[in-house]
């Protein structure tokens, strides 16, 4: 069964693509051969500059009243017929250092606009905002994401994956908004070394996205269909250049900094531990498509905190990455396999063991092709020797938007002279994207190495998956040997054959219900033999209103073979037993009100069996805000867990309270309480920042962890970090 998979996956693209079609001899550049996409009709041409552009937010010069105007945007949301009930224009110019775009946005509904704060990389649903999206190689996979909201709070970010966006990435840009009775517009600046492009090339894709939350519209320039994003890369149109842009210098930047701490371990009885330290960051720019990435003794003391959630799982939770030194074009290491069974995942480097330093190579080499190459060195601790790790990637583009990658991984471990101690993958990917973004696919196999070699050390999957405006369906299949082992990704379980089947169809009336419609996925994992190991099922109704409300329930059934003892609460010494199995289910509800009111909240109702015993629980959140200075969040989660002797009953709360306090888009302080009774922990988190300078900032970090129990100190630490971006 496995061969017929992988033989009819790869002959999907036969029966899918069309021919690359090339655009006609007329509209070829010496430069950029292009496919013929979607949206191609869509075209915006951009005058060079003749005089200076101030950000004022007036868009009054010359160059500004005589560019070309992308207007009249479709409608995306609440349907994808029509235009926009509130004007929008964009208008683009550039010189030799940077392009700059002028945008107005019209308002034909009385009362305030609608904005969360001054955060930069703002929630989007929560922002009257514009977003724009430029795929600056023409693969309609990769590009970088650009945005202002109404409060002037800026976004940036990568994309990847055909219009994900990374929204941890930062660059040096400049942008000015300002509201006025009728409209509010936003001028912005962004250096051409900020991005990466192909020298000489007179074209790029590009999109621009408004939000807005009065009207309940979003909108594009370059039509979209509603079931994909507005930053999907397969919908964007065509912004060309009047002149071929400018090849760029070599571009140098740096950003030292330096930090101090002050530890103390109540645990362990310890005294006060202080330290002074410093380190750099630095980026050079290869060319306009190739960056060297550089670090030494990084300190990630400013990332933000992680939510904690309930823990029911048997296996390992994830938790993203959001380091900057880790994220621009991230995809190239961190998407291969699948998200349950991936080779490599950053956060494996640096959670145990200072970095000593690190190099990461990651870009284009010519139209088709992609390079990645990663090397980090951690410090020997007097738990963890010293370790190297090593990620190699290679990918080239097949078809429209379809492409093939390699991936070696290699974590070494030191200071054991005459010991050969390593972990390895080697593994190859297929990522399948159709034009329109309807098929989207993965083959995949890996395998790893260690130095007793053991057999079974193999991943390996396939998926499939079609969408339309009102059918989702799709089919995975993954296979893990007993003994695969990424010690630097991310693997849930091993051992397992996997069948994942999953189907949603919604009805679009276009009337108060914006959409309604089923929801259903399946998880079946069986053993090498092929017998039944677990199931989840689930099965939902989901209605959203034109008032943004959303309310869905349903149920999911599970099945469980239990291949080690477990126990369910985390919290007891007692365990369900080793090759037992129980089948359960629970049945839910979820509400989620319009988060464009100052007050609004969720809450997602649980009660079932679970194992051999019963649940219940209670879970969501209260978010208000005084826009755009204060946002004040609760998250809450109460479990109530009641299995048969010998297991006592159990009850716990987990409660975060979370103020995000923005002064202006430059200063910002944060606070997350974390009140979490099932790991006996209350964590205390308190982050300020001042940005002084575009990526320069001072951060001030205070930490503290105590018993829930007795409210005895745990460990604390305060940290202050000053970092400059020369460039």
């Amino acid at each position: 069964m496995r061969n017929v998979l992988i033989f009819l996956f790869l002959l999907l693209p036969v029966w899918v693509y069309p021919s690359e079609k090339q655009f006609p001899e007329s509209r070829k550049t010496n430069t950029d051969p292009v496919v013929r996409k979607k949206n191609e009709d869509v075209i915006l041409h951009v005058k060079k500059a003749t005089g200076p552009i101030r950000l004022d937010g007036l868009i009054n010069e010359p160059d500004w009243e005589r560019a070309e105007k992308a207007d009249q945007f479709r409608l995306v949301l609440p349907v994808d017929s029509g235009f926009a009930k509130s004007p929008s224009e964009v208008v683009m110019t550039y010189d030799d250092k940077a392009f700059y775009l002028g945008v107005t946005f019209f308002d034909t509904i009385p009362g305030k606009r609608i904005t969360e704060s001054f955060r930069h990389d703002f929630v989007f649903g929560n922002n009257d905002n514009f977003l724009a999206f430029f795929d600056t190689f023409l693969d309609q996979t990769n590009g970088f994401s650009f945005g202002a909201s109404v409060s002037g709070a800026k976004w940036d970010g990568t994309q990847s994956n055909g219009g994900t966006v990374n929204l941890n990435w930062d660059c040096k840009w400049e942008s000015k908004t300002i509201q006025y009775p009728d409209r509010w517009v936003t001028e912005m600046r962004i250096p051409f070394r900020s991005v990466r492009f192909k020298s000489g090339t007179d074209r790029w894709y590009v999109n621009f996205s408004r939000l807005d939350l009065k009207s309940n519209e979003k909108s594009s320039w370059a039509p979209v269909p509603r079931q994909f994003a507005t930053a999907n890369l397969a919908y964007t149109g065509v912004l060309k250049w009047e002149e071929p842009l400018p090849k760029s210098k070599m571009m140098f930047s740096v950003i030292p900094y330096v930090f101090g701490s002050a530890v103390k371990d109540f645990e362990a009885g310890t005294n006060t531990a202080y330290r002074k330290d410093f380190g750099f960051d630095a980026k050079l720019g290869i060319s306009t498509s190739m960056n060297l990435d550089l670090t030494y003794n990084p300190d990630f003391s400013q990332a933000e905190v992680d939510q904690q959630v309930t823990n029911l799982d048997r296996f390992e939770l994830f938790f993203p990455e959001k380091r900057q030194f880790f994220l621009e074009n991230s995809d190239l290491f961190s998407n291969y396999g699948s998200g349950t069974v991936t080779p490599f995942f950053s956060r494996r480097i640096g959670l145990d063991a200072p970095v000593l330093a690190g190099a990461r190579l990651s870009g284009k080499l010519g139209n088709s092709w992609r390079l990645g190459f990663l090397n980090m060195q951690t410090e020997k601790t007097s738990d963890q020797l010293s370790r190297n790790f090593m990620v190699a990637s290679l990918q080239r583009k097949l078809f429209a938007r379809s492409n093939i990658g390699m991936i070696l991984v290699n974590k070494e471990y030191m200071d054991e002279p005459g010991k050969q101690n390593f972990n390895r993958i080697a593994g190859i990917d297929y990522n399948l994207a159709s034009s329109t973004n309807k098929w989207n696919g993965k083959l995949f196999y890996h395998r790893s190495f260690s130095p007793d070699n053991p057999g079974k050390q193999y991943a390996q999957g396939a998926s499939l998956a079609y969408n339309t405006r009102r059918i989702h369906a799709s089919v995975a299949q993954a296979s893990v040997g007993e003994n695969y082992s990424a010690e630097t990704g991310y693997v849930r379980r091993t051992g397992y054959f996997l069948i994942n089947p999953e189907f949603s169809f919604l009805w679009v009336p276009n009337k108060k219900v914006i959409s309604h419609g089923i929801v259903s996925t399946a998880n079946y994992y069986f053993n090498p033999d092929f017998n039944q190991m677990d199931h989840e099922i689930s099965a939902m109704y989901k209605i959203e209103f034109s008032n943004r409300t959303i309310i869905d329930a349903g149920f999911k059934d599970f099945y469980t073979l239990l291949n080690r003892d477990f126990d369910p609460t985390h919290i007891s010494n007692t365990f369900l037993a080793k090759g037992t199995d129980y089948a359960y289910r629970v049945g839910f509800i979820d509400y989620f009100s319009d988060t464009r009111a100052l007050l609004n909240y969720s809450a997602t109702l649980t009660r079932g069996s679970f194992y051999n015993g019963n649940i219940g629980s209670l879970g969501g959140y209260v978010t208000y805000r005084y826009q755009p200075y204060l946002n004040l969040t609760v998250n809450f989660s109460y479990t109530d867990i009641n299995l048969p002797a010998p297991f006592a009953r159990a009850r716990f709360w987990l409660i975060g309270p979370k103020l995000d306090l923005t002064l202006s888009d430059k200063v910002f302080f944060s606070s997350f309480v974390q009140y979490n009774e099932q790991i006996d922990n209350m964590n205390i988190n308190l982050r300020f920042q001042w940005r002084y300078k575009p990526v320069s900032d001072l951060f001030i970090v205070y930490t503290d962890n105590y018993y829930t129990g007795n409210w005895s100190p745990r460990n604390r630490a305060l940290v202050l970090k000053l970092s400059y971006w020369f460039n």
